[in-house]
């Protein structure tokens, strides 16, 4: 029997993988959809995560095929991940459905707030010790928080690129799609290890993530800065919508 939540979860994935490549957020479209078909609130998220792999391994694949990419300083990026993913995972499978619920709706909140706030200029500066050091702790906090909870991480992501790192928009992109597609692969294990996914759903979803980041890349790479600012005003505006309605 032809199920049209399945079609559902297509489209809305074709939709935050696109908005997840260009800026981030997407899952705080896919989470909420996924409890409300049914799913607990670990489920949901680790469902989700299935998603984010193969959406991310779309993207990273497209960032080599139009000749950007740079993955020694990736790598190093990626594995300061690890550790406070690892941690966030487990985290996950353990809070309760009620806790995971609470967090979400605020998550979604600031998510909404980062978007609204405006984004300083940036500026080019001079690699310090200092500078080095932020940047580590601050990725290891962003692993915490991706292999928990996963929406919103692509902000955070690209304050942190742009600000400590100090990278364009489109080489911050390039980046943070191999960090979470790294960091997402144990955060994973542990969620499928833990029972947490339902494959089905996860798969459908997959599909539309997969394709929404793949055209996320075609598009930053060959209109650059400017796309990625409208896509941010865009995602702004969903969240507004859905922050109206509930």
């Amino acid at each position: 029997m032809f199920d049209l939540s399945l079609v559902a979860l297509f489209f809305t994935g074709l939709l935050a993988g696109f908005i997840n490549v260009m800026a981030g957020g997407g899952s705080a479209l896919t989470l909420p959809l996924l409890i409300f078909m049914g799913l607990d609130g670990a489920t949901a998220n680790g469902t989700n995560r299935l998603a984010i792999l193969i959406q991310n391994m779309f993207a990273v694949w497209n960032f080599k095929r139009e000749h950007y990419s740079a993955f020694k300083q990736s790598t190093f990026f990626a594995l300061a991940t690890l550790p406070g993913a690892l941690v966030g995972a487990v985290v996950a499978v353990r809070i309760t459905d009620f806790w995971f619920k609470k967090i979400l709706a605020v998550v979604i909140i600031f998510v909404i707030i980062s978007l609204v706030l405006p984004r300083p200029v940036q500026r080019k500066k001079k690699e310090t010790k200092y500078t080095l050091t932020a940047l580590y702790l601050a990725l290891f906090g962003i692993g915490f928080y991706g292999g928990f909870v996963q929406a919103g991480v692509g902000f955070i992501l690209m304050a942190t690129l742009v600000h400590l790192a100090h990278l364009d928009l489109v080489r911050v992109n390039m980046h943070k799609v191999f960090i979470v597609l790294i960091y997402t692969v144990p955060a994973l294990a542990i969620f499928a290890w833990s029972g947490k996914i339902d494959w089905l759903l996860g798969l459908s979803l997959a599909a539309g993530n997969g394709l929404g980041g793949w055209l996320a890349v075609r598009l930053a790479v060959h209109k650059g800065e400017k796309i990625i600012k409208i896509v941010l005003l865009f995602a702004f505006a969903i969240m507004a919508v859905k922050l109206f309605l509930l």
